[in-house]
């Protein structure tokens, strides 16, 4: 009988792991070997050998609170000994309705209904499927979608067509669904209202008029490109956009599966933009970094379009795992932390180390382009081109990184933190030192070069 084992010796876990696992976004021929973890407490990660880590990434966005996080991981345990599954159709049950309600008590109104799916990428291929199937249901073959240039949504289908323009999904073009691509007019600190915002928005006014009767929806991240290089717009530009899209009864689709549950200061992105999307998708965060899950919000009257005696103009669309008991209890338990632990506090206060830190790396030679946005945290790597860096030049510093703790996951030569809220202002700080001796240290490296070897 194959059973879990709680232990196993470090070579023989790396010789299984690359003889049967395929790893997410990583080029296996040229990887190098991964880091066996085997736990995580708060901020930090032990691996095998019990050297401790700063998750300085949050593993990969999902992680709120910290790690093993005991509330979480009891109202787990009690929802499992309770009921840990049943299909959602046709059936309810309280920790669904619970989470639902608590969403929409959040979530900028006049959002009401919740959608529950089981991952970021999904939750956005519900709200395009909403968005396209509200125009048929009212008589109405709307084929053009519009989304910003180096979007990215997920790694299905209908959301790697709407992020087709990051450069992701080369290898299915052929397959994917044509998507308009509106100007992005990235800022950082010292760049702010610009003629790019102007151009941004006379393209879209012209866009509307030729093609506004045509477009099925609009979808955003709010505020921050995370996959793109986490390219940041101000609020009042991205509310001119949905001012102009929705004032021609356009659906507006804010991706906030990175952005939600505080990471850019407030408990959503749409906040600071100050308009509600018609659809709000999320995930990462939800169930505070413990199992996987996504939730679609929508508005009254796109959920009204869909009711019918017709079943046809139901939406046809569901998982297994749609409204799993186990992961509504523990995002409820998230929930309940940012009361319980005043989280949003906490942001506010980590946001300032970050702004105080950023600060004194934006003098330094190899920084550029430093930019914010609450607890995001980016800036570019300025690297001579002469000298082939590219990006090797992040994978180098995630390597290099990690050998002193800091665990880190540049895009090319974007890096970044995203960590968790519990983080400790003596570990940011620590890690930006890492991260300032090791930029000193590339500035003195000279010709050399490096494959990429995995991404995002």
């Amino acid at each position: 009988m194959t059973r879990l084992k709680t232990a196993i010796p470090k070579s023989e876990l790396l010789a299984q792991d690359h003889q049967h696992c395929w790893h997410p976004f990583t080029q296996a021929q040229t990887a190098a070997p991964p880091i066996p973890m085997v736990r995580g407490e708060r901020e930090f990660l032990f691996d095998a050998d019990g050297k401790r880590y700063f998750d300085g990434v949050s593993s990969w966005w999902v992680n709120l609170h910290g790690h093993a996080h005991p509330v979480i991981a009891e109202a787990i345990a009690q929802q499992a000994r309770t009921l840990e599954q049943v299909m959602f159709a046709g059936i309810t049950h309280a920790p669904a309705v619970q989470l639902a309600q608590a969403l929409v008590q959040r979530a900028p109104a006049p959002l009401q209904h919740v959608f529950y799916t089981d991952n970021g990428s999904t939750a956005v291929e519900v709200a395009l499927k909403m968005a396209a199937q509200y125009w048929r249901n009212q008589g109405q073959l709307r084929q053009r979608f519009l989304a910003f240039e180096g979007a990215y949504h997920g790694d299905t289908f209908g959301a790697m067509a709407a992020g087709r323009s990051s450069g992701f999904y080369t290898p299915f073009e052929d397959w994917l669904f044509a998507v308009d691509s509106l100007p992005y007019p990235h800022t950082w600190q010292g760049h702010g209202p610009s003629a790019d915002e102007a151009e941004s928005l006379a393209w879209l006014d012209q866009y509307l008029l030729e093609h506004g009767s045509e477009l099925v929806a609009f979808i955003a991240e709010p505020l921050v490109q995370g996959a793109a290089g986490m390219r940041m717009v101000r609020p009042a530009y991205l509310r001119a956009v949905v001012e102009r899209v929705q004032a021609q009864g356009i659906p507006v689709i804010f991706d906030e599966v990175m952005t939600g549950f505080g990471r850019t200061g407030t408990f959503f992105a749409s906040e600071q933009v100050g308009v509600a999307p018609d659809l709000l998708c999320l995930s990462k965060g939800l169930t505070g970094g413990f199992l996987p899950m996504g939730a679609t919000l929508a508005q009254p009257h796109i959920y009204q379009a869909f009711l019918s005696d017709d079943v046809g103009k139901a939406l046809l669309h569901g998982h297994s795992y749609t409204a799993n008991p186990l992961g509504c209890a523990a995002a409820l338990a998230s929930l309940q932390l940012f009361e319980e632990e005043q989280t949003l506090a906490r942001i506010q206060a980590q946001a300032a180390v970050h702004t105080e830190q950023l600060a004194r790396l934006a003098q330094h030679p190899r920084v550029q382009r430093v930019r914010q946005s609450g607890t995001i945290a980016a800036f570019d790597l300025q690297v001579n081109e002469q000298n082939q860096y590219g990006a090797g030049a992040g994978t180098w510093l995630r390597e290099r990184a990690a050998q002193q703790g800091v665990l880190l996951r540049p895009l090319g030569n974007c890096i970044y933190f995203i960590a968790p809220y519990c983080t400790a202002n003596e570990t940011l700080i620590q890690a930006y030192q890492v991260v300032s001796t090791l930029l000193d240290e590339l500035a003195e490296r000279q010709g050399e070069s490096r494959i990429a070897s995995d991404f995002f």
